[in-house]
């Protein structure tokens, strides 16, 4: 991933580029590796690149051989090769870049591009072939990766993008998240859905499109591998996030494996060449030093994981890493380090959300750490939790069609919370993290399960199946890995079937009561009674919540920045706790106590 800034609409670009250079920094922790600048007849591009494919040549903004079309995205296309071969013949890449596809692609299918692509992304094109210029941006269908649009009364009639909030803010005067799986053109000023899946009305208020399909379980771990499998295109060391959860262990999973396949690989390429270049008969000491050559040349995989001392997420991360053979890296933090950081990570999340803010606090420490290791990509779990709805409150869903609408629902509202976290808490340190689980080939699959198989009782262990398996959370997933090709398991029971924790949560449960205790010290009562001539719009129902949006407004106080934020609780007709900590629900092992 990286930071894209864009303007279209302006006169006299050039004479706005070195204001916009200076916006665009704001954006350089997200691409620390190259910073680059188009200025058109009508607008600039900006681009902070974080290079993980085509590391050598790939630099952007990229422009056509002609000159015409340039661009600038961040993400990545995981199925490039195979868009190359699709055009023509004639056209000559400048590039090894992932992303340079998109150029001739624009040329030969238009708009029609976007649904031809297989990553997560955002772009702005621009095309100065035409007049007026034309600018088409873009944001991939779940919105794994961050987008802004803003206008400008200093600019009237100009557009504006970004990756993220803070380039804009001292700039425009209304701002946007961009919706996913859309593109804006402004031939028309138009932003219309491209990604238009089977599953998408299923949250529909009238004749909802509720799945019948039967669960096939290879199918589902079939798929899952190999959206972890197109992930692992990289150029540089990369890791997995592994908290010890189901989700997370699953994909590290997954992704030793892979990891292994493409170590035996080398192995037997580097045993062919060793052994051409080995002249006479083997000897002991040959033999030796072509264990040894080899051994240096195996990859194995990384793990990270963060918490609390004795936290139950790194308890089972350890068993967890152990189990798969990962070199495995934990790191310790106290509450009191998680509260210093709170200003910082607000400052990247750009949200006042609570549940994103507690989660994404530990997940930003981690990611220091990670990338001062050298490691610039990992793969991360979310996701799981939306498609299968594993969070515990979905034990109350009144019904199959019921459960099935606010999975929907919660999937097409991922960008507004875990993946934001995903996305802003690691690139804030120039990390990138992907997420298998919202792969499109995936979801097509999995949202497309008959929703009374993805059903919980809020009781699980009185609901068993013909293995004796309880149906909890997430039992379908749970249920598809629990066997052993050739002869290996992918996890140990008790981590496959270890009860869901939020993340925040996990990583030692006195997180939560730290940051809850630190606001009750810091917002007095007098001014919490009041908190509704503050903020009349999105009131905070709690001191914590009070506090964390305090914060928000020393960082971004316009109401355009505010107007940005959606908040993340549970379905409120469903008889759940405001609270989003998996605690709150009483199904939980470690409930939290009631009158």
């Amino acid at each position: 991933m990286c930071g894209i800034l864009a303007v279209h609409g302006i006169e006299n670009p050039a004479a706005e580029r070195p204001r916009f250079l200076a916006l665009s920094k704001r954006l350089r922790h997200r691409g620390p590796d190259w910073s680059g600048c188009f200025v058109g007849k009508e607008g600039i591009l900006l681009h902070e690149r974080l290079a993980i494919v085509g590391v050598d040549t790939g630099a952007q903004p990229l422009v056509s051989e002609d000159g015409q079309i340039i661009l600038a995205v961040n993400g990545e296309i995981y199925n490039h090769l195979a868009l190359r071969a699709t055009v023509s013949s004639t056209v000559k890449f400048k590039t090894h870049s992932d992303c340079e596809v998109i150029i001739p692609l624009y040329r030969k299918h238009g708009k029609d591009l976007c649904n031809m692509l297989d990553g997560m992304f955002s772009f702005v094109l621009l095309d100065e072939s035409v007049t007026p210029t034309r600018i088409i941006a873009a944001r991939d269908p779940i919105g794994i990766t961050t987008l802004y649009q803003g206008w400008s009364s200093r600019h009237p009639g100009a557009t504006y993008f970004s990756s993220e909030l803070k380039a804009l803010v001292d700039e425009c005067d209304s701002i946007i998240s961009f919706p996913p799986g859309h593109m804006y053109d402004s031939l028309d000023q138009s932003t219309t859905r491209y990604f238009k899946p089977t599953w998408w009305d299923g949250d529909a208020e009238t004749d909802p499109v509720l799945p019948t399909t039967p669960v096939d379980y290879t199918l589902l771990r079939e798929t899952l591998e190999a959206a972890v499998r197109k992930r692992l295109m990289s150029e540089v060391p990369y890791g997995v996030l592994l908290s010890g959860g189901l989700d997370s262990s699953l994909i590290a999973s997954i992704a030793a494996r892979e990891t292994e396949k493409v170590a035996q690989a080398q192995y037997e390429i580097r045993k062919r060449k060793l052994a051409e270049s080995i002249s006479g008969p083997p000897t002991p000491r040959s033999d030796d030093l072509t264990r040894q050559a080899m051994l240096v040349s195996w990859p194995q995989l990384h793990s990270f994981s963060i918490g609390l001392e004795n936290s139950p997420d790194l308890l089972a991360a350890r068993k967890a890493a152990h189990f798969l053979g990962t070199v495995h890296h934990e790191y310790v933090f106290t509450v009191q380090e998680g509260l210093d950081a709170i200003p910082d990570v607000i400052y990247h999340l750009e949200t006042y959300d609570v549940t994103t803010v507690r989660a994404s606090t530990p997940m930003y420490l981690l990611s220091r750490k990670i990338k001062a290791m050298g490691v610039k990509m990992v793969l991360s779990g979310e996701g799981s939790d939306e498609i299968l709805g594993g969070y515990l409150y979905f034990h109350a869903a009144p019904d199959r069609n019921s459960f099935h609408q606010e999975c929907v629902r919660r999937v097409k509202n991922l960008h507004t919370a875990d993946c934001l976290r995903a996305n802003k808490s690691t690139m804030a340190w120039g990390l990138e993290a992907r997420v298998p689980f919202l792969d499109k080939a995936f979801l097509e699959v999995a949202m497309n399960v008959d929703a009374k198989e993805k059903m919980f009782a809020k009781d699980a262990n009185q609901a068993v199946d013909e293995d004796g398996r309880p149906k909890m959370e997430k039992y379908i997933l749970r249920k598809a890995f629990d066997c052993s090709p050739e002869g290996k398991a992918y996890l140990p029971k008790s981590i496959l079937w270890r009860q869901k924790e939020q993340f925040s949560d996990g990583v030692g449960y006195s997180w939560i009561d730290g940051i809850k205790d630190h606001a009750a010290a810091f917002v007095s009562d007098k001014d919490f009674a009041k908190r509704e001539e503050r903020w009349p719009v999105d009131t905070p129902d709690t001191k914590e919540a009070y506090y964390i949006r305090e914060i928000f407004d020393g960082l971004f106080p316009s109401e355009a920045a505010a107007k940005t934020a959606v908040r993340w609780i549970p379905r409120g007709d469903w008889g759940c706790s405001s609270d989003p900590s998996g605690r709150s629900v009483s199904i939980h092992n470690a409930a939290y106590e009631t009158d």
